[in-house]
């Protein structure tokens, strides 16, 4: 036999275990009974006696709940319910802490109000019992039960309620259950009284008195009554009105229906009529009206301001004209005495004048020619005042245009422009842009740019340079060269579209500048297709200061693009024996030559210019031995007659050379007397012709065809030959002068090369 018990596990609560509690406290009042089902396997088949346990609620865990039957079997099942009981753990909870309840002041004693009811999740006689209500001298309170049997209060009114006494009450609601002690829980209840309509609306003050004058502008405020209700919201609301108006007094005031603001609708007139009796009326939004009267007293004053009246009109004057009449008016006031005198002006500042013609009429005319270019509009104001009191002043104002008169010539912004072009440009460049500016208006304003005619005849203005007629823009329409043509001027014109028309001119100065687009080219030494230029050195020289030979070139650009360096071209690996200025292109010996390890040093001289293009040219030096001694024999008679024979054929042969040589020399005078005819050098000739072609670059880089003339001279040094590059003659782009050569002291020999 085994004996055990059942504990608790868990802390019970009977509200939350058992949603259903309300349904089973209707069937077992006294106490709340829960199924439950309690089975260690399955339900056996066949019933048992039911087996029932209580408990409260809230009971720890580990309680003790009852002893289990001895077991008479193995294996046996029972079946038994737990019965939680409740305790008073919970408080009624209304579910707003505010209740609103709105009840018209008319209600009668006796009328009841529901309102809303508490909860309380404990059940039978810890549940809700009963509300009460804090104590006032209006209502009580008293607790009902609805279709579901839960207990609601109902409030119950006690005596008659003026809202006009008391608008407001403000009462606590207490919901109590059955506990020991008993739990409670609240709510305010706010009762607003609403009004009814039992008064109607009177008059602060009435009658009311006020004085208006009549120059008083319609719109303008005339006074504001004031009504009052006691009733409240739409039946304390007051709107206001005119009483059995007549026409008169309908189109001459008005009445705000809200504000009670009385407003004039149309001017007052003293002489007409002096004063005003309203009726008006005050109405609630029950229906309600009061009624009250209003006297309007009107104030005579000087109420008519001046008048003007423009007979003729000039809106528009041409500057420059004297004395032009712009306008022609008449002034006048309708009040009478003192108030119908005026008084007419302008202002000070301006160059017009009013002229008073006849009773009431004035004339304004321009004081001084006008300008427009200062001041293209006029804005005058007439002023007229009445002398009375107060005194009144009426504004007129005229604008007067000022038309344009083409007397300004277009200004450009700059006296002269510089204007920078690099050579080899494109066709059509644009290459500046002049501006000019002219202070007229309209055609006058109208500008019209042009090339004006030079007076050089060899600058072909139309074929290098064209003006956009309507916006100054200069264009370059052909490629330039820095090498021809590195400046030229000339003017500009731009002329208006007035009549007559006015015109200004500008200078144009272009500076082309230079690219570099020639390579340098060898003036000396010449060089020869099949075969190079030959220097002859001598054995002798001094190897440290034997000048070889002085190389010249040339290049056709100007500036640093036209400097150019000399060097020697190291080839093969090879050594050279001679070194060379790479300014003044000078060759000299560095070292002591051996005449009989070689005889020829061929040599290659390359001129490069800032740029990096540059020209070459070869030197062939010969070493020569200019004196061998003979050595010293006996003389020989048996060669007494070879040498007689020799001397006879020594003799012929320079008489054949000499005869020759006068025939040259004949033949060379005839030349230069013929040349002397036409250029008177001394012992220089001018030379002929043209460089060769490939030194003259006529390529898309943009140099033209040029020819240039030089003087040049050989002069014997030791041996050795001098080249001396003297003046370069560049010929002008647009004709091709007679050139002249001057004369060189130090010249002895002249050639003519092209």
């Amino acid at each position: 036999i085994v004996s055990t018990h059942l504990e608790i596990a868990k802390g019970l609560d009977a509200s939350t275990h058992f949603p259903n509690m309300e349904k089973l406290e209707r069937i077992h009042p006294n106490r709340q009974v829960i199924p439950f089902l309690f089975m260690l396997v399955l339900v056996q088949v066949c019933s048992e006696p039911t087996i029932r346990y209580s408990i409260l609620e809230e009971t720890e865990s580990g309680s003790f709940v009852a002893h289990l039957v001895s077991l008479e079997k193995p294996v046996q099942y029972f079946q038994g319910e737990l019965l939680i009981q409740d305790i008073n753990d919970h408080s009624p909870e209304f579910p707003d802490r505010e209740m609103l309840l709105k009840i018209p002041e008319n209600s009668q004693p006796g009328t009841r109000f529901s309102l809303k009811l508490a909860q309380d999740i404990d059940v039978s006689s810890n549940g809700l019992q009963q509300y009460i209500v804090s104590p006032n001298s209006h209502f009580h309170v008293l607790t009902r039960n609805n279709s579901k049997g839960k207990k609601y209060p109902e409030l119950v009114q006690d005596r008659a309620l003026d809202r006009e006494e008391q608008s407001e009450l403000s009462l606590t609601l207490t919901a109590l259950d059955g506990g020991s002690p008993p739990r409670s829980g609240t709510a305010m209840v706010r009762i607003l009284i609403l009004d009814i309509n039992d008064n109607a609306p009177e008059f602060v003050n009435t009658p009311y008195e006020v004085q208006v004058l009549e120059s008083s502008p319609p719109g303008s405020p005339v006074l504001t009554v004031l009504a009052k209700d006691a009733d409240a919201d739409n039946f304390g609301r007051v709107s206001y009105g005119l009483f059995q108006a007549s026409d008169e007094i309908q189109q001459t005031f008005s009445i705000n229906e809200v504000t009670g603001e009385i407003r004039l609708k149309s001017e007052l007139d003293f002489e007409k009529i002096k004063s005003y009796h309203l009726e008006i009326e005050a109405i609630d939004g029950g229906g309600l009206s009061g009624k009250g009267e209003v006297v309007i007293e009107v104030v005579d004053v000087n109420d008519n301001a001046p008048e003007l009246t423009i007979s003729s009109l000039t809106s528009s004057v041409p500057e420059n004209a004297p004395e032009t009449i712009i306008s022609i008016f008449r002034v006048g006031d309708r009040d009478s005495g003192e108030n119908g005198k005026v008084v007419c002006s302008i202002p000070e500042n301006l160059p017009f004048i009013l002229k008073s013609t006849f009773k009431n009429f004035y004339t304004l005319v321009t004081e001084s020619p006008l300008d427009r270019e200062s001041r293209a509009d006029y804005n005058i104001t007439i002023t007229v005042t009445d002398m009375g009191t107060p005194t009144l002043t009426t504004h007129h104002t005229i604008t007067v245009q000022v038309s344009d008169v083409n007397d300004n010539a277009p200004a450009f912004t700059q006296t002269s422009y510089t204007l920078f072009v690099q050579e080899n440009n494109s066709p059509a460049l644009h290459i500046g842009t002049i501006s000019a500016t002219d202070s007229d208006s309209g055609s006058n304003a109208h500008i019209t740019y042009s090339l004006l005619p030079t007076h050089d005849p060899q600058l072909a203005l139309d074929s290098l340079i064209s003006i956009n007629a309507e916006n100054g823009q200069l264009f370059a329409l052909r490629a330039l060269d820095y090498e021809a043509l590195q400046a030229f001027e000339f003017h500009v014109g731009a002329t208006d579209q007035g009549s007559p028309p006015l015109s200004s001119q500008a200078l144009v100065r272009v500076l082309v500048l230079d690219a570099n687009d020639n390579a340098p080219f060898v003036l000396y030494p010449l060089q020869n297709a099949s075969a190079p230029c030959t220097e002859l050195l001598p054995r002798a020289a001094d190897p440290l200061n034997a000048l070889i030979v002085t190389v010249s070139a040339r290049d056709l650009d100007m500036g640093p693009y036209g400097n150019i360096a000399y060097s020697l071209f190291q080839g093969g690996g090879v050594s050279q024996p001679f070194v060379i200025d790479e300014v003044t292109g000078e060759i000299r010996l560095k070292r002591v030559l051996d005449f009989e390890a070689t005889t020829y040093y061929n040599m290659e001289i390359v001129a490069t210019d800032s740029g990096g293009f540059s020209g070459k040219c070869s030197v062939l030096v010969a070493v020569v031995d200019p004196y061998l001694p003979l050595p010293e024999v006996a003389p020989d008679p048996t060669q007494d007659k070879d040498d007689l024979l020799t001397l006879y054929l020594v003799i012929a042969l320079a008489s054949v050379s000499s005869l020759f040589l006068l025939s040259v020399l004949l033949f060379v005078g005839v030349r230069l007397c013929r040349r002397a005819r036409t250029a008177s050098l001394g012992g220089c000739s001018v030379p002929e012709g043209h460089f060769p072609g490939h030194l003259v670059d006529v390529s898309g880089t943009g140099t033209l065809s040029q020819s240039y003339q030089y003087e040049v001279c050989l002069r014997g040094d030791s041996g050795t030959g001098e080249f001396k590059f003297l003046k370069p003659m560049v010929p002008n782009l647009f004709h091709d002068a007679g050139r002249e050569v001057k004369e060189s002291p130090h010249c002895r020999d002249s050639f003519v090369f092209g």
